[in-house]
């Protein structure tokens, strides 16, 4: 009976020295710290021809992550992630470029956006009349 009696006082001497001390109250985990000091920007784009989303099938897709440094599937992460900054992420803020011209041919192309950017949930969708007033209106951004 002793030596049960000391084994079972070794054991739990040993369970607070590996564990530390059991009180009555729940101990909570750790907190995660952030992976980043960057808030996050990952977004998925996709383009294709029809009138709306819903109805046009993507014809391409690409990602684009902007913190802390461009990357993703996008060609030129970095050039879009340029441009939608110099935007403050607002997609509907970018701007045709100057002296490009296109034909009044209508033959749609749908773009969308979904995902993040600077940490605050982010969903456009634009119809451009066909893809060169795409390409000159979002210039790099949907360029892939």
């Amino acid at each position: 009976m002793r030596n049960t009696a000391r084994w079972a006082a070794a054991l739990g001497f040993a369970a607070v020295a590996v564990c530390g001390p059991l009180t009555g109250a729940a101990v909570a985990a750790p907190s995660v710290a952030p992976s980043s000091l960057y808030a996050p920007s990952a977004l998925v784009l996709t383009t294709g021809h029809g009138s709306d989303a819903a109805t046009a099938t993507p014809e391409r897709a690409a990602t684009l992550s902007c913190a802390p440094t461009a990357s993703g599937t996008h060609p030129a992460a970095a050039q879009a992630c340029a441009e939608l900054s110099g935007v403050g992420g607002n997609f509907a803020a970018l701007k045709a470029a100057p002296g490009v011209w296109c034909t009044d041919l209508y033959d749609p192309v749908v773009v969308t956006v979904q995902g993040v950017w600077q940490g605050k949930r982010v969903a456009y969708e634009r119809t451009f009349g066909n893809a060169c007033m795409r390409d000159a209106t979002v210039g790099g951004v949907f360029a892939f």
